[in-house]
């Protein structure tokens, strides 16, 4: 396949895309909420916790301004993050990579708590804690 064959192609795929896709027309982050609002070209209005997404969490208020949004409309960058989001991801629920999301979830998991839990670790406790892992294979 040439090259001019690969850019037309590509070029269609984009058009499909931006014809079916809503795409951002401003973004900014509100300190009152404490969230970042992106308002689309479908009149709708998303917002999001910035602790919630990869590239984003831990920064300050101040490093959340400005905000640029691509020219497709179907990003955002942080310049003084170096942080992008990704608005297609976002409409689905992702706020990050996979390795990144599936990571959250098992930061979540292992603080849950329950009556249950709590209790296994007390009789663990009382038995000297948990055991060593044996180093024979």
């Amino acid at each position: 396949m040439d090259y001019e064959t690969v850019v037309e192609q590509a070029t269609e795929r984009a058009k499909a895309l931006q014809s079916s896709l809503p795409r951002a027309l401003s973004a900014r982050y509100d300190r009152r909420t404490g969230r970042i609002v992106m308002r689309l070209d479908s009149r709708l209005v998303i917002a999001f916790s910035p602790r919630d997404a990869e590239g984003l969490q831990g920064a300050r208020p101040d490093q959340f301004q400005p905000i640029e949004i691509s020219p497709s409309g179907f990003g955002i960058h942080f310049p003084k993050l170096d942080a992008d989001i990704y608005l297609p991801a976002l409409l689905e629920g992702f706020l990050g990579s996979r390795k990144w999301m599936t990571a959250r979830m098992g930061e979540s998991g292992g603080k849950s708590r329950s009556d249950a839990k709590g209790a296994a670790a007390r009789r663990n406790g009382s038995r000297g804690g948990r055991p060593r892992e044996s180093s024979a294979a």
